[in-house]
């Protein structure tokens, strides 16, 4: 129950941080402090690298296999983040199949308007990068900024589209954008349930062991074999 409020709250706390005005990201970030405007809508100015993009995958969107396209973003102060421009399908990965224009490649200065977001945590099942042949299986910020020299500043660039405009994108190789939402899971509720449900479960059956007359079962065994 410490849990569900916990959980909750932090919840509340990232909707309220989402629904501010965007903050232009300052020139310098403590990555430290990123965790207290996780969610927290931003502002970023400069020209993308693709030379130095990298796909993670497999992802799926709508059912089908793709990659998150990230990319450096260098800024007019010569520092780099790292921007999560968002998913494209298997078959645009190369950047040769995506359409020309600068929608699907951006050239000079560009503003993106994104979400800060704090590292993730990798679990056991995901296999490790492998930086030094282009693999990427999870978002390890640190590792992709070392592999790039950016800073360890990870932006996710914010789209809210209607389903035709996210079709054309799919077909053009433009990245769709993440719509602005805290996707935490909450399950803690279900959790609560679950574990008073057991509890119910096993007094039930601990009144029906206890009540048992003392020595019934093994008459009854008797019973059975004489007969």
């Amino acid at each position: 129950m410490n849990r569900l409020k916990w959980k909750t709250d932090l919840i509340a706390k990232c909707e309220d941080r989402l629904i501010r005005d965007p903050l232009p990201l300052p020139p310098h970030i403590d990555p430290s402090a990123i965790a207290d405007f996780d969610y927290r809508r931003v502002t970023a100015t400069g020209r993308f690298r693709h030379d130095q993009e990298m796909l993670i995958g497999p992802r799926l969107h709508d059912g089908h296999d793709g990659f998150l396209v990230v990319t450096p973003l260098e800024r007019p102060n010569g520092s780099t983040i790292l921007v999560n421009r968002g998913w494209i399908s298997k078959a645009k990965a190369p950047q040769a199949a995506r359409a020309a224009g600068d929608e699907a490649l951006p050239r000079g200065d560009v503003v993106v308007l994104g979400m800060l977001r704090q590292p993730w945590r990798r679990n056991a099942f995901t296999p490790a990068n492998d930086p030094a042949n282009g693999r990427w299986y999870f978002p390890d910020v640190r590792e992709m900024a070392a592999a790039c020299g950016a800073e360890p500043v990870w932006v996710e660039a914010l789209m809210n589209m209607e389903l035709v405009e996210a079709y054309r994108r799919e077909e053009a190789g433009i990245p769709i954008g993440r719509p602005p939402e805290v996707n935490l899971r909450n399950n803690h509720a279900q959790y609560i349930f679950t574990w008073y449900a057991l509890g119910l479960a096993t007094a039930v059956m601990f009144y029906m062991v206890a009540k048992t007359p003392r020595g019934g079962r093994n008459r009854a065994v008797r019973r059975n074999v004489a007969w």
